[in-house]
């Protein structure tokens, strides 16, 4: 299973808002990500809002065996294109109906709730025991095989474990922001995926010799070295960079192959770039391919 998957955040228009200016060439970026190997694809009702869904369903249905979408409920989007905490159980149920359909599929592989404890300025009146209680009761009912968190605390995990296994949990982590470390630990000792969004800092990177040193030895650009780091620092991370540029896409592929070429020194140099002392990493874990192979193999 390939552990370079594709973030579809970018498909969208403007600001995420609408459709993108040329949607067939985004439909064929989608089919040539399949054609590369790529199985995993991250994506969410707010992006659009629903237009990139939409996209993914007219590009990739029917579905091809082992492809994974995993999807975003819970946030959504003002009409001044802010993002917005949308977590109501009503709402939530509604949202996991819309992507089905915008999606044409019948089984959500992989639902995440979107919380509210990274990246958004909202709080959410609404228990996580509430909004959640509603992917578990759709999981029971078949429209959901999977649930996820996206932007989960380590408390916030530990809560939701206590409702229903958690398959993946998507955080911001790279090389310049650890803050979900701690999560990343957690996941690595329970076997559980992370997908680590923003992989590549907005684009912050490039001035760094810890990272173009290497690339400039690999002949590679330093974005695929920072993938490529990603991959190394954890057999439980998934990278999902987006881009809506077929080479860009053929480069982020690549990646996976870089990770192996980075001497040891490097990955050391690379993670000395923040500090995680306080992050428990020394725990056993179950490798990620074990665990995107358990998302996709009720979907062959």
């Amino acid at each position: 299973m390939n552990r370079v998957g594709y973030g579809a955040m970018q498909l969208a228009g403007p600001n995420v808002w609408g459709l993108p200016d040329d949607p067939e060439s985004a439909r064929q970026v989608l089919r040539l990500a399949v054609e590369l190997g790529v199985t995993f694809f991250d994506t969410a009702n707010a992006y659009g809002p629903r237009t990139v869904n939409q996209l993914i369903g007219e590009a990739l249905r029917p579905f091809p065996d082992g492809v994974v979408v995993g999807n975003k409920v819970g946030a959504g989007r003002g009409e001044d294109g802010s993002w917005i905490i949308a977590d109501h159980p009503d709402t939530v149920r509604a949202q996991v109906h819309e992507a089905l359909s915008d999606l044409g599929a019948e089984v959500s592989e992989l639902t995440y709730l979107r919380l509210d404890g990274d990246g958004l300025s909202q709080k959410s009146e609404v228990p996580l025991e509430d909004s959640l209680g509603v992917l578990v009761e759709l999981r029971d009912q078949g429209l959901i095989r999977r649930i996820g968190l996206s932007g989960a605390s380590p408390e916030a995990l530990a809560r939701a474990q206590e409702m229903t296994p958690i398959a993946a949990v998507q955080n911001r982590f790279n090389l310049l922001d650890r803050s979900g470390v701690q999560v990343l630990a957690d996941c690595e000792a329970q076997g559980i995926m992370f997908v680590p969004y923003f992989p590549l800092a907005s684009g912050q990177l490039a001035s760094y010799e810890e990272l173009t040193g290497p690339a400039r030895r690999l002949g590679v650009t330093p974005a695929q070295v920072a993938l490529a780091w990603l991959l190394r620092r954890s057999p439980a991370v998934v990278v999902i960079p987006g881009t809506r540029n077929p080479g860009h896409l053929r480069a982020n592929v690549a990646s996976a192959e870089i990770a192996a070429e980075l001497t040891d020194d490097e990955v050391s140099r690379l993670t000395g770039l923040a500090d995680e002392s306080e992050a428990v990493l020394d725990q056993p874990h179950r490798s990620t391919v074990d665990a995107l192979t358990t998302l996709a193999a009720s979907h062959r």
